[in-house]
């Protein structure tokens, strides 16, 4: 299942609400759901942000494969930005050591298997692989 919405953050509760509904028909628990929203946004919301020069709308598929999810967001006319190879958080720092930045990728990375980045035809496409909860 996959639908472009607009580049622009109150796009967000129309991104949660196809999650939602691509959920309810997958029997995708809460906790999952959770996880889903939480990723989704943050990469969007960095999309949006980071690629404002372009004003084509961004890419989101959801594709289940037994107890895997698929979610890849896909945005259209940008510069490449690899989010593996983003620096770690070290989060044992305190606060006031810590750099500004990069939690929410963390948090991402820290919450999914796998995160995938691929770039072509200026075309950046970010792919996160969950494993969901029986």
């Amino acid at each position: 299942m996959e639908q472009k919405f607009k580049r622009e953050i109150r796009s967000l509760e129309k991104i949660f609400d196809f999650i939602s509904g691509f959920s309810t028909a997958n029997r995708i628990g809460d906790s999952d759901v959770f996880v889903i929203k939480f990723v989704v946004e943050e990469i969007f919301t960095n999309m949006v942000k980071y690629n404002s020069m372009s004003n084509k709308d961004i890419l989101v598929s959801l594709r289940r494969h037994s107890n895997t999810l698929s979610i890849s967001l896909i945005d259209f006319d940008v510069d490449p930005f690899d989010l593996t190879k983003t620096e770690e958080v070290d989060i044992h720092q305190s606060l006031r050591e810590r750099k500004v930045g990069g939690l929410g990728l963390h948090l991402v990375k820290k919450m999914v298997d796998k995160v995938d980045y691929e770039y072509k035809n200026r075309e950046s496409r970010v792919t996160l692989t969950k494993t969901l909860e029986k």
